[in-house]
C-alpha cells in the first residue's frame, strides 16, 4: 500500500530533507510551491499527509487552518513546518496541526516525526477505504423488510441501491453476510444521505465489538488484494510493544 502526501513549500532545504524521508517510508510525494494552488488541490484530491511550510510560504497558515474544513482531507494528518520566529508550536496545534517540525529540519528529526505519524496515516487510510462489493442486504425499517444491493462498504458504513427511497429520518437495521466468509452481520444504521432513485449511504451505529473486528479483518483482506503490501504496512504501523 502506497500512501500519498502533499508538501506545500518553496524552501529547497525543507524539500531536500522531507522528500527523501517520506519516500523511504513508501509515501508518494507531490510538491506545490504556492498556497493558493495547494488549497485547490486539497479540495479535489485526498492525501494521507499534508506538510505545510506555515511561516515562509505566503498563505501557508491559511491552508493549515482550512485543511480540516475540506471534505476530502478533514481527517488527514497535518504537519506544520515553522521557522521559530512567527508561529508558535501551540498556535500551530490550535490551527489543526497534528505534528510540528521546526526549522532547520534535520534528517533525524524528520525521520522520527514521520515514523511517529505513520500509524495515524495508515489507520486513516483503512478508515476511509471503501471496498466496492455487490451483495444482498436486508433492510429492516419501520417493521418492513426491504431487499437492497450494496455498492460499497467501509468499516463505518455502506452504500445501497434500493427499489424505493428510504423514508426521511429512517434508522434501519441491516442484515448481510460478508462475501467469501461465513460471517453474518446484523447492525444498526442511520441514513447519511439518500436520493429519490433509491441510492443511499448508511452509517453504522452501535456495532458490537466482535462484529466490528470481523468487518475490519475482512476489509484488511480486501485492501491487501487491491493494494498488495497493505497488511504489512498496517502491522508495521502498530505501536511497538514494550520489551
Amino acid at each position: 500500500m502506497v500512501l500519498d502526501s502533499l508538501i506545500l513549500s518553496k524552501d529547497p532545504e525543507v524539500l531536500r530533507v522531507i522528500r527523501p524521508t517520506l519516500e523511504k517510508l513508501s509515501i508518494e510525494v507531490e510538491i506545490c510551491h504556492e498556497a493558493r494552488a495547494g488549497a485547490d488541490i486539497l479540495i479535489s484530491d485526498k492525501f494521507d499527509a499534508v506538510i505545510v511550510d506555515c511561516d515562509d510560504l505566503n498563505g501557508g497558515l491559511a491552508v493549515l487552518q482550512g485543511l480540516k474544513t475540506t471534505p476530502s482531507n478533514r481527517n488527514t494528518v497535518a504537519f506544520a513546518v515553522l521557522n521559530g520566529k512567527r508561529t508558535t508550536t501551540q498556535q500551530a496545534f490550535d490551527m489543526g496541526a497534528n505534528f510540528v517540525l521546526q526549522k532547520p529540519i534535520s534528517a533525524l528529526n524528520a525521520s522520527r516525526c514521520f515514523h511517529a505519524a505513520l500509524n495515524f496515516m495508515v489507520k486513516e487510510r483503512r478508515r476511509y477505504f471503501r471496498h466496492p462489493v455487490k451483495m444482498l442486504v436486508k433492510v429492516v425499517v419501520e417493521g418492513k423488510t426491504l431487499n437492497a444491493t450494496s455498492t460499497n462498504i467501509s468499516e463505518g458504513g455502506m452504500a445501497l441501491m434500493l427499489r424505493e427511497a428510504l423514508p426521511k429520518g429512517a434508522a434501519p437495521c441491516l442484515k448481510f453476510s460478508l462475501p467469501g466468509k461465513n460471517i453474518h452481520m446484523e447492525v444498526e444504521a442511520e441514513v447519511a444521505w439518500a436520493d429519490v432513485k433509491g441510492l443511499a449511504g448508511l452509517r453504522f451505529q452501535n456495532v458490537p465489538k466482535t462484529s466490528q473486528e470481523q468487518l475490519e479483518h475482512w476489509l484488511d483482506e480486501q485492501m491487501e488484494q487491491e493494494f498488495p503490501g497493505a497488511k504489512e504496512r498496517l502491522t508495521a504501523a502498530e505501536p511497538e510493544k514494550p520489551h
